[in-house]
């Protein structure tokens, strides 16, 4: 298992990762491969600098490929950096946090600024991944679910239909973050921190 070591104004480096191969073969092994994987992409997060509240800033690059936007997307809300969760959006993105509601700019980045400072991690399911050249149709399932910081519990979820676009710089960003799809449900409104269930 990997192990996280915290010191000063930087996270530590994840210890471990390779050393769980030795010994593993057939369907074990592309298991432990994959979930090294995943390992060495959060240690490449852990080793920044830390941002906001001693959390671990997200410096790493966006995504090289349509699939891996909604897990960055993911990491950086999951940090709690809104700075870097912005950066998954292009600087023009459209943000549907109630279904016919479309908002960009500042209300998009005030809308996922709300969920954040729930506390709350999100978790993502790509489902469904439509490539056609620079754009990209996304069907994501994901949840954000557990006990915000009052104590309140949190349970919100859907299907999202999203576009991404690679940028000049062959970066994979949101154009469209449409989280309910064609669901009723609605992200957090007004000014309040509760998402709307």
């Amino acid at each position: 298992m990997a192990v996280v070591g915290e010191g000063g104004d930087h996270v530590g480096d994840v210890v471990g990762v390779h050393e769980r191969l030795d010994g593993v073969s057939g369907e074990q092994h592309q298991l432990a491969r994959a979930d090294r994987v995943e390992e060495e992409a959060l240690a490449e997060v852990l080793v920044e600098p830390a941002g906001p509240e001693g959390r671990p800033s997200i410096m790493r690059e966006l995504a090289e490929r349509p699939e891996e936007v909604p897990a960055e997307f993911a990491a950086r809300f999951n940090s709690g950096d809104s700075t870097a969760l912005a950066q998954v959006y292009e600087d023009a993105a459209v943000l549907v946090p109630q279904p016919g509601t479309p908002v960009t700019g500042p209300g998009l980045h005030a809308a996922n600024s709300r969920l954040q400072q729930l506390g709350v991690p999100i978790s993502v399911r790509p489902r469904h991944v439509y490539r056609n050249g620079d754009l990209a149709l996304l069907i994501v399932g994901w949840t954000i679910d557990g006990t915000d910081r009052p104590g309140r519990a949190v349970h919100v979820g859907g299907t999202a239909t999203d576009v991404a676009r690679r940028g000049p710089d062959g970066r994979w960003r949101y154009v469209i973050d449409n989280p309910f799809g064609t669901g009723s449900q609605r992200l957090a409104a007004g000014d309040t921190a509760e998402p709307a269930l």
